[in-house]
């Protein structure tokens, strides 16, 4: 025998037998309890057969059905009447759509129309979807200091959405959060606002002799 077990206290070797005949014990009744037909009348007391037959005598229901498996969630159905009605065309819709090849993509340089103040013009960093919360983030600069702002594209003070220049090879990343750094920000973007207004004012002034010639 160890010499640490003799040098242990009654009390402990009480207990530890104590916990082994109850193992026993327990074993005992839960393989009487297996082989007999009635296993309230070997295993338990009287109080606790009793017990236990009022408890048998009472009906148990079914658990009732959660309100989501009944009735399917509206969310989505609200979501998609609400972006209906703030955009009835569905053009900002395919502006920012995945499916379209022609959807804007993060680096290109996207200008912003508000009804409260002038147009702002940066880069797409990055998308947040969330139904018609949907927001982008764009850095330009303002006085020589780069501004981020974010524009929610279904938002009724938001006139207008336009793609000023397409990045030449789509980015790998889905947030383009690298271009905060003086490495590869693109700074202000003034000039190809500029280039963007003078095609655009080409091809109207082009449209409108086409038309009066024709």
């Amino acid at each position: 025998m160890n010499v640490a077990t003799l040098a242990r206290p009654l009390g402990s070797l009480n207990h530890a037998l104590r916990q082994a005949t109850y193992q026993k014990t327990t074993q005992r009744c839960l393989a009487t309890a297996a082989a007999s037909s009635t296993p309230f009348t070997d295993v338990f007391s009287t109080r606790q057969r009793s017990r236990l037959e009022k408890i048998s005598k009472f009906q148990i229901w079914p658990q009732a059905p959660s309100a989501r498996a009944s009735c399917p969630d509206p969310m989505p159905t609200v979501i998609q009447r609400e972006i209906k009605r703030l955009d009835p065309t569905g053009a900002r819709t395919r502006l920012f759509s995945r499916e379209h090849m022609d959807s804007a993509k993060v680096g290109d340089v996207l200008m912003v129309t508000t009804k409260t103040g002038e147009p702002f013009a940066g880069v797409f960093l990055q998308i947040r979807r969330s139904g018609n919360d949907t927001a982008i983030q764009l850095r330009g600069q303002l006085m020589k200091v780069g501004v981020e702002m974010w524009f929610k594209i279904y938002s009724p003070t938001v006139t207008g959405i336009d793609i000023i220049w397409r990045r030449p090879k789509r980015a790998r990343r889905a947030r383009l959060t690298y271009m905060r750094k003086p490495k590869h920000d693109m700074g202000n973007v003034e000039k190809l606002v500029l280039a963007w207004k003078k095609e655009r004012y080409a091809l109207r002034s082009k449209g409108n002799q086409t038309n009066r010639y024709s």
